[in-house]
Order: C-alpha cells, then structure tokens, then sequence
C-alpha cells in the first residue's frame, strides 16, 4: 500500500515538470531585402558661381609720416588724382621751429669748427719753427676732429629737419582714384595713421568671398567668367589669388580673379563670376546610401560571396540634389546598399537583386 501511494506521488510530481519542457526553436530571422548599386568611379566636373566687385590691382594707405593738426584737404573719395599731388596738409610750424634750431645748431657749430681750425693751423706753424710741443699739437688736433664730427652731425640734423617740413604735404604716390578717406580738417594726425586709400589705375581684379565648403579640397580652372550685375558682355578672367587662410567671422576664402582688358571697368562694381571646378575622380551615390559610423560619413558594403554586410567609412568631396559624392573609401566594383539601410547590424546576411549599373 505505501509503495502504491509513493509512485502515485512521482507520477503527480512529473506532470509539471514535462509542461515545463524547452518549446519547439523560434523561427530563424527573415532575410531582408534590399537595393544596392556597385560601385563606379567617374569623373566630375562642376560649376560654381558667387557675387563679388571690381577692385583695383594695386592699392596704397595713404599717411602722414609725421603728427600735426591737419589743416587743409585737397581731395575727396571718388577724386582721381595724379602722382605727386598733394593731397592734404598738415599744421608744419612745430615743424619749421625744429628746422630754425637745427639751422642755429649748425651755425654755432660751424663757428667752433672755424676756431677749431685757426687754432691747429697755429699749433703746426708753432711746432714746425719748434716753439710749441708734440702735445700741444695733438691736441689741437684732437679739437679740430671733434668739432668737425660735431657739424656733421648739426648738418644730418638739419637735413632731417627739412625732410620732416616736407612731409606736411601728403602726396599721392601714384595716379588712381581716391577710395578712402579716414581723416578731417581739424583732426590732429598721427603719425602714420591711414588718412586716404588710394586705388592706382591699371589692371583690375574681381574680389570674391566664397564659402569655405565650396573650395576645401577642390581647386578651380584657371578660366573664368566674370559678367557685371548691371549689364553688358562677359568678361574673361583667370584665377590670380587664392587666400591660404579662411575669415573665420564669415567662413569664407577670398580670390582674386585677374581681368582680361578691363581697365576702365569701375571701382565697386557688383559682378557675378562663374567658374569651374578642376575635374576628379568620385563615386556618385544617391542619398539612401548614407550611413554613419562614429558620427562620420559610410555606407553599407554586402560581402558578394556570403551576403553579409559591413559598414566602411568615406570620404565625402560633395553633397548634391539627391546625391553626394565620395572622394575615397570605396574600391570599383564594390556593392554598396543603395536603399534599406534602416536597422542593418554588422555581419547581417541580405538578400539582393542584380545591382544597379
């Protein structure tokens, strides 16, 4: 009877246990599908066009080289001026004091020298008939030394002097047309402050400030058309100057395009050039490619042999409509997941079609 008891007791104990037993295996994963291109390496060529103005090629600050109150003003912007032309003038009686003393310093100093020279011309005949000493002599010579150092020095004075008079007229250094000016009648000037800038005549440049994006790693042909906003036929151009260094207050780099038989073309007139890029080699994807690895560009390789995918990084030279353009990264030929791209893991086996060509 106690045995009979005990195996209806395991046999009510087994019940829960075989209920509890591991279920049939889930369902493997679904296969996802997705679209994909092969890689192909083209070249790209593209246009560009930004707004800048006419400057002039050569351009001078105009200052004084010595400070003064600043007394007459000759010229105004927009004046055209020709070289040596004096521009404004300066208070120049502090000047004219400085000169009358250094005359006077001169002419005492002259008069010593004259002294100076009596008296060695003295001693020599004294020591010649043997009346006065070697001593003596050297000394007189000594004098006449000092004093002839002494009226040259007098003299570098005076010169100075007289060039410092001089610079109470500001000329024009060259022939152009005034397109600055900093300064009034009234105004006490310092020493080289900027009082005119002046555009010289000559050859003319188009100035342009193009966003930074558009040249970092990209350089232009040499060829360019520079139209003005207010009309007239195309002007050529070629690129003379590419800054090294970006405004950091605009995020743009400044180029100079030199212009073709434009001398007359005016001061600050708006223009619009357009230029082309130099062409390079890229890969073109559509915008469903993109993907990001550490906050970088990349996209989506499948292995042909085993359908796995795998992300890779790129370099990206520019983003179109619809497209952008990978510089380096990716090798001809390669697969490259085109669309689908959501929820894709690293080493992730998918299903495709034929790639895009």
């Amino acid at each position: 009877m106690r045995r009979l008891v005990t195996n209806a007791l395991l046999a009510f104990l087994f019940v829960p246990l075989t209920a509890c037993a591991p279920q049939e295996k889930a369902h493997e994963k679904e296969v996802r599908h997705v679209e994909t291109v092969v890689v192909k390496t083209e070249p790209l060529s593209e246009t560009i066009s930004t707004t800048g103005e006419i400057s002039a090629r050569v351009q001078s600050d105009l200052s004084f080289r010595t400070s003064g109150r600043i007394i007459e003003r000759l010229v105004d912007v927009g004046d055209r001026v020709k070289a040596g032309q004096v521009l404004a003038r300066i208070d120049a009686e502090e000047q004219k004091a400085d000169l009358e003393v250094a005359l006077a310093n001169l002419l005492s100093d002259e008069a010593q020298l004259t002294e100076a020279q009596q008296a060695f011309d003295r001693q020599e005949r004294l020591f010649a008939t043997g009346v006065t000493t070697r001593a003596a002599l050297d000394e007189a010579r000594e004098t006449l030394l000092r004093a002839q150092a002494t009226v040259q020095s007098a003299q570098a004075d005076v010169d100075t002097a007289n060039d410092t008079l001089g610079h109470a007229n500001l000329e024009a250094d060259a022939a152009g047309i005034i397109t600055a000016r900093n300064a009034e009648v009234g105004q006490v000037a310092q020493a080289a402050q900027l009082i005119f800038t002046l555009a010289h005549d000559g050859p003319r440049d188009a100035v342009l400030d193009v966003n930074e994006s558009a040249l970092l790693g990209r350089q232009l042909e040499d060829d360019v058309e520079v139209r003005l906003l207010s009309g007239g036929e195309a002007l050529k151009a070629s690129v003379r100057e590419v800054s090294p260094t970006i405004d950091t207050t605009k995020g743009t780099i400044r180029v100079k395009l030199a212009l073709e038989g434009a001398p007359d073309v005016r001061l600050g007139s708006a223009v619009v050039a357009t230029a082309r890029y130099k062409p390079v080699t890229t890969i073109e994807l559509p915008w469903s490619a993109m993907a990001s690895a550490a906050g970088q560009p990349a996209v989506w390789i499948i292995d042909p042999k085993t359908r796995a995918v795998s992300i890779r990084p790129v370099k990206v030279l520019a983003y179109g409509a619809e497209r952008f353009f990978v510089q380096s990264g990716l090798n001809q030929g390669e697969i490259v997941v085109s669309n689908g791209t959501k929820f894709l893991s690293d080493g992730e086996v998918v299903a495709f079609e034929e790639a895009i060509q």
